[in-house]
């Protein structure tokens, strides 16, 4: 008999923030239904080719209000690929509990992700150690999960988080990302960042299969959207199936 998989983070804080709305949120193009386990329409499901990878580094999501609601999100799919993914929603005025517990955890070393030219210069850091290496702490990346506007005011207004080191990424590669558009040409999606973070403290196997996840995702999810033909053994399909099928031990 096979068991269902435990909800991941962020599809708990999307359940307690249903439970907490007023009224039914209701996704564009959800007359269709969609698959609760990877929110597309049932027809473009790609919950066969999620990839489920143990990692020594972790992710923390600070989402938005809504973040956790839209299909679009991508936050999703990195609790769907890294195991240790905590997931919390914003406030300006009040802090979860379960998200302080987590930053103070003497397993992690929490970094928060965000574009150093916002810190003081004290702040930033670019390298982390490794979370394979059995010695010291587990870095965990705190990623802002919102929209820009919403990012800067979480920065600035979440004062639990000024002690922590400011991780600024310079990656040589330009964002790949479709599903919404940015008011800056340097931004990245949140899996892609969480992709980028993984690869800077070693987990490159997670990093790829990350980054394979979110091309099959955006191509499923863009079929549905445009009614356009899927094809099932497109290159990032491949990429994500090889990954799945044999990861390195």
């Amino acid at each position: 008999m096979m068991v269902a998989a435990a909800p991941h983070a962020v599809a708990r804080l999307r359940t307690t923030r249903l439970a907490a709305s007023a009224k039914p949120f209701l996704a564009r193009g959800s007359g269709g239904g969609r698959c609760e386990g990877c929110r597309l329409v049932v027809s473009h499901c790609i919950c066969a080719l999620k990839p489920r990878v143990r990692t020594g580094a972790g992710v923390c999501l600070i989402m938005g209000d809504i973040e956790a609601l839209k299909p679009s999100n991508t936050g999703w799919l990195v609790a769907d690929v890294v195991s240790d993914t905590f997931a919390f929603g914003w406030s300006r005025t009040a802090v979860d509990p379960g998200l302080l517990a987590v930053l103070c955890d003497p397993q992690w070393q929490a970094y928060l992700v965000f574009p150093g030219e916002f810190a003081a210069p004290g702040r930033v850091v670019t390298e982390v150690a490794s979370g394979r290496s059995g010695q010291g702490k587990r870095p965990l990346f705190v990623l802002l999960d919102g929209t820009w506007s919403e990012a800067r005011k979480m920065f600035r207004k979440s004062p639990y988080l000024d002690a922590l080191p400011v991780l600024s990424l310079h990656p040589d590669v330009v964002s790949n990302y479709r599903l919404r558009r940015s008011s800056r040409d340097d931004h990245f999606c949140t899996s892609e960042v969480a992709a980028l973070c993984l690869a800077l403290a070693g987990e490159n196997h997670a990093s790829d299969s990350l980054a394979a996840y979110l091309d099959v995702f955006t191509e499923h999810y863009l079929s549905a959207k445009r009614s356009v033909k899927l094809d099932p053994e497109s290159e990032a399909h491949q990429r994500l199936r090889s990954m799945v099928v044999a990861p390195p031990l």
